[in-house]
């Protein structure tokens, strides 16, 4: 659900929390395998589709609007959305919404297949209310592909300009008819030398359409190859943890990177004198040479390590308004190469946790923080598989969250540190295919006590 801001936070806003039914035991989405002739009922169709492809960061994000119509006699409420069978497992974020009502949280999305070996498998939209026949509904539907990209050539030299193909339809695949669609693709410049079909062109924008009548499932294969001399920044894993102090106020972030870069590997040898030189004009390149983390202003104590050690080639900005970590790994990472680190910070509390009273005359925590923060760069980074660990004080108890991000794992576990007695508990959130688009959006995690009497909130607030 969509939630309120945090400064206003009131009784209303913990009983949403505190009062809803634990998800602690079971993912926001789930995989349900249905039997082997299942199709998608045909009681939908798509009276006018408008698709947008944005190729302008180190991952495809597809944003599509929709004017859904219910053919059937009675009312629906499952709306299917179908992917190729080697594309699911790439995708993330998929968001089903009300495009003319953003105060209505996003709709309930459940992956399910027809056929274990089958080539098309399918999500599942879950309408808030069913959709009367002959009613119209119009639906915003956005999700991101990761590691689709492909550099040609495959191997450049050293200071060469990178070219990246894709290939897509033109058709949005769709469980149901589609009256009338059309496709726009987006690309970070105009130097795009090949490309398939006629699209019309205008600079960095390929048009596709309008298309009449097109069938449910039918497809339409284009490709394109342009240029992105950028690095693809991609992390195998993050983990990050964020550990409520014991004894203060003080919210303790940690964030553990393994990355790579995607792109186009090196032809020869590096080259360090080459390098060198170029860093006085800084040209465009494919190698990852820096990473900018935005903190939350008031952020401090911050650090730089990985495998070997601290890394001292960072800088570190704060101001009331901002705080900016700016990252230099020890070398260039080019495509193919990998890069393992971790940060850190600290933060005052007091913006993150609030107290209320509840009616047994006691009090009631509710803090909210981001799923994820770290790197923020204009060619994007991807994540593969994201585990963020919230870290609660000794005693907390009847742990309840909310997040929009969807999770593919749950877990409450115990912490335990120095001079503990019987641990902290802790609330893992896991989820896949995640990127950096995702930064700042909440959790926010209620407990309804903590017991421990060493606890030093009191003083704080």
């Amino acid at each position: 659900m969509r939630l309120s801001s945090f400064i206003a936070v009131s009784g209303a806003l913990w009983c949403t929390v505190y009062a809803a039914d634990s998800n602690l035991s079971e993912p926001l989405s789930s995989h349900q395998i249905l039997p082997s002739n299942f199709k998608p009922p045909q009681v939908f169709k798509n009276a006018n589709l408008v698709r947008t492809v944005n190729l302008e960061k180190s991952f495809v994000r597809e944003t599509i609007n929709v004017i859904i119509e219910n053919t059937d006699s009675k009312p629906q409420d499952q709306y299917y959305i179908p992917f190729p069978a080697d594309t699911i497992s790439k995708v993330g974020g998929l968001q089903v919404r009300d495009k003319k009502n953003t105060n209505i949280p996003p709709f309930k999305t459940l992956v399910v297949e027809y056929d274990t070996y089958s080539s098309t498998q399918f999500y599942r939209a879950i309408l808030p209310s069913p959709l009367a026949p002959s009613a119209q509904l119009t639906v915003s539907i956005t999700f991101h592909i990761l590691s689709t990209f492909k550099p040609l050539p495959a191997k450049i030299n050293q200071q060469d300009k990178q070219y990246l193909t894709h290939t897509f339809s033109t058709y949005f695949l769709s469980a149901y008819p589609t009256t009338k669609q059309k496709t726009k693709v987006k690309f970070p410049s105009s130097d795009i030398p090949d490309y398939s079909l006629d699209p019309d062109r205008q600079g960095s924008t390929f048009n596709y359409g309008p298309y009449n009548d097109i069938a449910a499932g039918a497809a339409q294969e284009a490709s394109v190859r342009y240029e992105f001399t950028k690095p693809l920044i991609h992390a195998t894993l993050l983990e990050r943890d964020l550990e409520v102090s014991h004894w203060g106020g003080n919210l303790a972030t940690e964030e553990r990177y393994w990355t790579t870069n995607l792109a186009a590997e090196l032809k020869e040898q590096f080259s360090r004198v080459q390098w060198a030189v170029t860093q006085h004009y800084s040209p465009p390149t494919s190698a990852l040479r820096s990473l900018t983390v935005p903190l939350k202003p008031g952020s401090m104590n911050p650090y730089f390590t990985d495998d070997i050690g601290n890394v001292s080639t960072s800088r570190f900005r704060s101001s009331k308004k901002e705080a900016l970590l700016e990252l230099r790994p020890r070398y260039p990472v080019f495509g193919g190469w990998k890069y393992s680190f971790r940060i850190g910070w600290d933060a005052n509390l007091r913006a993150f946790l609030r107290t209320l009273k509840n009616s047994e005359g006691g009090r009631d925590y509710v803090l909210k923080v981001p799923f994820l923060e770290g790197p923020k760069m204009n060619e994007g980074m991807s994540y593969r598989k994201v585990e963020v660990r919230v870290i609660l004080p000794e005693g907390a108890r009847d742990v309840r969250f909310e997040t929009e991000v969807p999770l593919v794992g749950v877990e409450e576990t115990m912490h335990r540190t120095f001079m503990d007695t019987v641990g902290r508990t802790t609330l893992k959130l896991t989820a896949m295919n995640v990127v950096d688009e995702s930064r700042d959006i909440p959790i926010v995690v209620g407990a309804p006590s903590i017991c421990a009497p060493s606890f030093n909130w009191n003083s704080n607030y």
